[in-house]
Parts: C-alpha cells; structure tokens; sequence
C-alpha cells in the first residue's frame, strides 16, 4: 500500500498527494486510451495530449502556442493566459469533456509576479466552481512561454 507522506515535492505536500493519486490510478487502470492531437505539427512531440482513464481525462500540459504551430502567442502573460486556457478549452472538447468538468489544474508560471495577471484570466474560464489547484514558480518552460497548464476532466 502506497502511504502518503510530509516530504515535500515539487514545494507542497499536495505535490505528493497528486503523485500518489498518479500511481494508484496507474495500479488500478485497466484501460487507458492515449489521445494524440489531430495538429499534424503537434503529433511528433514525445507526449499524449490527452490520456483517457477510469473516468478522467488527463491532460498533458498546455503551453501557449498558437493552434497549429509551436509559436507561442505573443502580448505577454494575459494573452498566453488566454491562449493557453483556448488551448485546454479546445482539448477537452475535441475530447467529450469540456472546462465545467475540470477538476485539478496545475500551473506552472515563470515569474511569480505574473500571479495576479494569471488569475485575472483563469477566472474568467472558471465562472462557477473552481476547480482544485497547485501552482509553483518554472524557469525554462517550453518554447519561451510564460505559463504553463495541466488540467485533470471529468469525461
């Protein structure tokens, strides 16, 4: 039996408690279903862009690129805000889910100070309930973007 701990992961506990989440789904999956994008510029990256499983749909995460290219949209943290959150949007709907059966993100953002600005945006997406959350600090994230999204639906 896995046990969860104090330790700090990735700078929460919470960290672990997704970590252990990840194996136990992964010990008791009985069949998963790895959802490649239909973008042919996106099919030679080394990931799923979804993974369908026991109910979930788990995406891989989101960067802000513009459909159909590895550009990032340029404007700074709000527009990578936006374009990161129509990407997800765009995923789990290709996908039978949609953004109100999300429900974890995990956010990853080069700069701290960005925080508000992210959370300007994010809301906008997450009107209703909100779905649960971790965020930390990434320097060097893919391609130069300021933002990064993973987002777990309900399918």
């Amino acid at each position: 039996m896995i046990r969860p701990t104090n330790r700090r992961v990735l700078g929460s506990t919470h960290s672990t408690a997704i970590a252990i989440l990840c194996l136990a789904f992964a010990a008791n999956s009985h069949s998963a279903e790895y959802l490649r994008s239909a973008d042919p510029a996106l099919q030679t990256l080394p990931f799923s862009e979804a993974v369908r499983t026991d109910g979930l749909l788990i995406l891989s995460g989101q960067i802000p690129n513009l459909p159909g290219t590895m550009e990032i949209a340029p404007g700074g943290i709000e527009a990578q805000s936006h374009q990161v959150m129509k990407n997800i949007k765009a995923i789990l709907e290709r996908h039978g889910s949609s953004l109100e059966k999300v429900v974890k993100c995990t956010v990853m953002i080069d700069n701290m100070s960005d925080w508000p600005a992210f959370n300007e945006v994010y809301v906008q997406y997450f009107p209703g309930p909100k779905p649960a959350r971790s965020a930390f600090g990434a320097d060097g994230l893919a391609l130069g973007a300021l933002v990064e999204v993973e987002c777990w639906a309900e399918h």
